[in-house]
């Protein structure tokens, strides 16, 4: 039948309850021997022993002695009788005293102890044990068995054949036992001479190593653990808790280890961070080192493909290029402030990013690259508004130069003709009437030759692609324009020489010519209009066209009546030569307009009216179509900008505000980002809008005051402003967790700021107009803050205060700043002198360390980081290969390159 004994420490949780079994005769006998050395090994130190465990202490005298030994305090004077209830009074001094060192005591009364119950007596000795020899090993953070089982496992690592997982199996060969012995003492053991196959060998070499000369007494015998499957657990804790406090002493030269190795640590981090931070830096530098020069290369295309072409380019730069490093540079800012957050933390000196790799140099390349990218976007606009022009007056001036070399054909070698010299009376009037009529005609078309000309002005000055082209016909049509006056005023000068001879002149013949030519170039005009090209960029413009058309309409009657009127002059013509029998032979000779040639254009007119309807029609839906784009854009614009600016304030305002811990507050804003993140659709949707506007060639938007450029920018600016709110709540948890600062008094160091900031922020306001400055105090704001602190500051003491907090004197402090100064007040931090005392710990009071003791005392990876960084000792005396660990500490925490 098994007995349990449940034995619960003050302050740990239940699930740490230790459990002692007591059952078997052979496992009670182990024990009893292992635990009677293990309290002679006490006692002894005042001058006495026991012989029979269950026996010896039924008094409770010797138990009570126990108990000030191992403790070194005086429990209450002993009663003297021999009486039982003597006894049970001793024995319950003794459990009241264990008791009050927070053990909990079940089913263990002082009746059995005096009654001698080797099971309650073994129960109450493995309490003591526990509680006295084993619950205070403390390794990184473990405690009791736990602790005890990983100091055994970091002591015994470097030794072939030895693996420490328990408190039973693990020690059967005796090799674990030895090894803990050879790691402190290794003069005592020559380890490389023990043979697995040989544990009786090794456990005796151990028991004996250990009573001889660490004052250890045999616990154990080696057949009673060789010979059981599972040697008492108990018992080897018990045996192997001895070696724990002998070794008490070398446990210095670990803790001094463990405070290098975390100093070391930081170093190796930090070094990491720093060499992260150069190669983003770097990367981020050369992208815009390349990215400038594309920008910045205005060499215009010399058509409209190859620059709308340019804008998809640029639109896929902005989309897709940069975008990422936008969100690289984000990151690099708070790599930057974390790193020096934790550089701060660990009293290390700020780090310097190499030249020209600053936080601010990388921001002063940003800005002149968006500057030049601003740029871009607009000369890539304005050129292509300036081809759409180019392409319009190019087709312009095609036209109407056709039109006019159409008109221009044979009339040179009309005018260079000399009929009138063998013609008749009424051939010469004739000839004489119809270079009138050429005249008006020539003067009807000057208004054309200085249109021409003036386009081809216009694309020259707009620098049109091929001007040289343009430049070449336009001077053609001058010179032959200039030919042309030349040849007519020669014509008129003989025709007039000869004008008196003749007397006769068809009058109703010159009249249809007169009023023909000027009724024809009316026409030739009309259908020019009625088919020139167009370009407007807004309703308003279209409708002046409508408006323009419509009084052209208007006057299509007044101008069928004066064709009607023409009509019936050569209607009148043949009337007078039918009545007179008049023979008419030929045509007009003032004219070579035939009414068949009126009839014809006046339907081409009539023709070309409801085209030019359909046009200006498909125009207006056209720009319809763009208003609507232009009213979705601003729709939208008039809702996301205000959005990013009301977020842009909340966020001012979360980044002073109390709410919860640091992980709530954290939480909250990892919250609020992703809603952020996740109102990104809607940029997305602006951004093509966007585009489609931009496809349509809409310049301006009078719906709203937001571009896009504006909301690029704002969204790029909150998407960032979030980020770094979220790094300063990073960096205030890195804070207190480094420090061991509360969240009460990180919560009171912030009501503390909060309200001396809104102070500021009131007196700011009103006194000066500005804006708010949550986040910030001024100087005399923040010393009134210390001194409500508590803090008895005079001028000299402040004005040290104030270098530490605001070290590039900008008049203000902010809450990062304060809170690093508080931390400073509050928490103690490593020092150089302190990992200067572990080495020399570690080096047995030696002013330099050897590489064998490095490596003996650190982990591998520590161990080698120091030896590649610590410079050769040169002082006296020194061995072979020693080095200086005093330079390296200071180096540590000074102006270095560790």
């Amino acid at each position: 039948m098994l007995i349990a004994h449940y034995l619960t420490f003050k302050d740990r949780p239940p699930t740490q309850t230790l459990m002692l079994v007591t059952g078997g005769r052979w496992e009670m006998n182990l024990l009893n021997r292992t635990f009677t050395a293990w309290c002679n090994s006490h006692l002894r130190k005042a001058g006495t022993q026991i012989e029979n465990i269950e026996e010896d202490f039924r008094n409770g005298l010797k138990l009570m002695l126990l108990l000030e030994v191992i403790s070194g305090e005086r429990l209450p004077k002993p009663d003297k009788g021999k009486m039982r209830f003597h006894k049970i009074a001793n024995v319950n001094k003794a459990l009241d005293y264990i008791s009050s060192k927070g053990v909990k005591l079940v089913s263990i009364g002082a009746e059995e102890i005096v009654d001698g119950n080797v099971k309650m007596t073994l129960g109450m000795i493995w309490t003591i044990i526990l509680r006295f020899a084993i619950q205070d090993i403390s390794v990184e953070e473990t405690s009791a068995k736990e602790g005890l089982l990983l100091w055994c496992q970091r002591k015994t690592a470097p030794y072939r054949n030895v693996n420490v997982q328990n408190f039973h199996i693990s020690w059967k060969d005796g090799l674990a036992l030895c090894a803990l012995i050879h790691r402190h003492r290794p003069d005592l053991i020559d380890y490389s001479k023990l043979r697995k196959d040989d544990p009786i060998g090794n456990l005796n070499t151990a028991f004996e190593v250990a009573e001889k000369y660490l004052d250890i007494p045999k616990m154990l015998d080696a057949e009673d653990i060789v010979n059981t499957p599972k040697p008492d657990e108990k018992a080897i804790m018990t045996y192997v808790s001895c070696f724990y406090h002998a070794f008490a002493g070398a446990e210095q030269a670990e803790t001094a280890a463990n405070r290098i190795c975390k100093v070391l640590a930081v170093n190796q981090e930090n070094e990491r961070l720093m060499e992260e931070y150069e190669k983003l830096a770097s990367e981020l530098l050369e992208w815009i080192r390349r990215t400038i020069p594309w920008l910045e290369n205005r060499v215009a295309e010399q058509t409209m493909r190859a620059m709308q072409q340019k804008l998809e380019d640029f639109r896929d730069y902005r989309r897709v290029h940069k975008p990422p490093r936008v969100q690289e540079k984000c990151q690099l800012e708070i790599n930057f402030n974390t790193l020096q957050t934790k550089l701060r933390l660990s009293n290390r000196p700020a780090f310097m990013p190499s030249e020209g790799k600053m936080v601010s140099d990388i921001a002063n390349a940003w800005k002149g690259l968006e500057q030049v990218e601003k740029g871009y976007e607009e000369w890539l606009l304005t050129e292509i508004r300036r081809l759409e022009r180019l392409d319009h007056l190019a087709e312009k001036f095609k036209q109407k130069c056709g039109l006019h070399e159409s008109w221009t054909t044979g009339k040179e070698h009309l005018l260079s003709q000399k009929d009138y010299e063998t013609a008749s009376l009424m051939e010469i009037r004739a000839l004489m009437r119809k270079h009138e009529a050429f005249e008006s005609d020539l003067a009807a078309h000057q208004d054309r030759v200085e249109q021409i000309a003036a386009i081809a002005q216009e694309l020259n000055e707009l620098d049109y692609h091929d001007a040289a082209s343009v430049n070449t016909r336009c001077q053609g049509i001058c010179d032959q324009w200039d030919n042309l006056g030349t040849l007519t005023q020669k014509r008129r000068d003989a025709l007039e020489r000869v004008e008196k001879l003749w007397e006769t002149i068809d009058q109703l013949y010159l009249e249809f010519a007169k009023r023909a030519a000027p009724f024809n170039n009316w026409m030739d005009g009309a259908m020019e209009d009625l088919q020139d090209m167009f370009i407007v960029h807004s309703i308003e413009e279209i409708q002046s066209l409508i408006t323009a058309h419509d009084q052209f309409k208007a006057t299509l009657p007044e101008a069928d009546k004066e064709r009607i009127a023409i009509m019936g002059i050569q209607n009148e013509i043949t009337k007078i030569a039918q009545t007179y029998g008049i023979k008419l032979v030929g045509v007009n000779p003032y004219t070579v307009l035939s009414p068949q040639d009126i009839t014809n254009k006046w339907e081409a007119v009539k023709q070309l009216v409801p085209l030019r309807d359909q046009m200006l029609q498909e125009e207006v839906a056209r720009q319809q179509a763009n208003e609507r784009l232009r009213r979705s854009f601003a729709a939208q614009a008039n809702i996301i900008g205000p959005w990013i600016q009301t977020k842009m304030e909340e966020i001012g305002h979360v980044s002073v505000d109390i709410a919860g811990s640091l992980e709530e507050q954290m939480n909250n804003l990892k919250q609020y980002e992703q809603n952020i993140i996740n109102y990104k659709s809607n940029i997305d949707k602006l951004e093509g809008d966007h585009q489609l506007i931009q496809e349509a060639l809409i310049f301006d938007n009078k719906h709203t005051n937001y571009t896009m450029e504006h909301i690029r920018v704002g969204w790029e600016q909150l998407l960032t402003t979030i980020a770094r709110t979220i790094n300063e709540v990073e960096n205030q948890i890195l804070t207190r967790d480094a420090k061991g600062i509360s969240q009460e008094q990180l919560n009171e160091f912030r009501a503390s700021f909060n309200h001396f900031d809104r102070v500021s922020e009131m007196r700011f306001t009103i006194v000066f107009n500005l804006q708010k400055r949550n986040g910030m105090m001024d100087p005399d704001d923040f010393r009134a803050c210390l001194i409500s602190m508590g803090y008895d500051l005079g001028e000299v003491e402040f004005a040290r205060i104030m270098t530490l907090v605001d070290p590039n004197n900008t008049g203000v402090v902010t809450f990062q700043a304060f809170i690093d100064f508080m931390t400073r007040e509050t928490a103690e931090t490593d020092t150089a002198e302190q990992v200067m005392a572990s080495f020399k710990i570690l080096a047995s009071d030696k002013p330099y360390i050897t590489m064998e003791e490095l490596r003996r005392e650190l982990p591998p990876e520590q161990a080698e980081y120091c030896i590649s960084r610590m410079t050769k000792y040169v002082g006296p005396e020194a061995a072979p290969g020693a080095l200086d660990y005093i330079s390296f500490s200071s180096a540590l925490y000074g102006e270095s390159d560790l």
